[in-house]
């Protein structure tokens, strides 16, 4: 998270202002002494937190100075749901978004994918569930899907889930036992891979698998 705090303590002070062009990947890496997997996880994170957007074949452009968390700036306000009514959702809506990204995902965006679960595997690993890290990764998927609309949605639902105090104690109930870290990664793991392969069937029926799972985990 160095990266993305240090890219977005620039935004925060206006070295890069709003409509503003962020250096290349490559210019990037070169300042931060790194790989490109962590430069694309730290902007990943500040395009799901509405800091940045991205046009493709342009580059990423300064969208905002304050995070969708903390603004009104929801495309969507799911501010009133309860925590069953956002799984219901997300069991219906991102079978049908990576069903999608199989088909539009570019190689590019498969290795942000790739670069997510490597890091989700290092972290469980160590014991430690980081939601962002989870919530990166089905951002991720809903923007290779290439659907405007879809991208919307998952970005207002993960904001939800963030403000959501109910949504927090459940999750942090659950996902912090050990035998439930494997499981999430195994599931994820399966699904990045389905998606490497252009497997339409194979990851949407893992993807709605994960779904049920989740809402058998937090509320069976």
């Amino acid at each position: 998270m160095q990266i993305y705090q240090q890219i977005l303590s620039q935004i925060e002070s206006g070295t890069f202002k709003v409509g503003d062009k962020l250096p290349a990947e490559r210019e990037l890496c070169e300042q931060f002494g790194v790989s490109r997997a962590p430069i694309r996880q730290a902007l990943s994170a500040l395009e799901l937190n509405g800091f940045i957007y991205s046009r493709q074949g342009e580059g990423v452009y300064v969208k905002s100075n304050q995070s969708l968390a903390s603004s009104t700036q929801d495309p969507i306000s799911f501010d009133s749901v309860s925590p069953e009514e956002i799984v219901e959702v997300r069991m219906n809506i991102e079978p049908l978004i990576i069903k999608f990204a199989v088909q539009r995902a570019t190689d590019e965006e498969i290795a942000v994918l790739r670069a997510t679960i490597d890091k989700m595997e290092q972290e469980t690993k160590s014991g430690v569930y980081v939601p962002e890290t989870d919530e990166a990764l089905h951002y991720n998927i809903a923007k290779a899907s290439h659907n405007e609309l879809f991208i919307n949605i998952m970005s207002a639902i993960i904001n939800a889930m963030k403000k959501q105090e109910m949504w927090q104690f459940i999750r942090d109930r659950t996902v912090t036992r050990p035998d439930y870290l494997e499981v999430n990664l195994n599931e994820h793991k399966q699904i990045i891979e389905a998606i490497e392969k252009r497997d339409e069937k194979k990851a949407t029926d893992i993807m709605s698998k994960h779904m049920q799972n989740l809402y058998d985990r937090y509320w069976k």
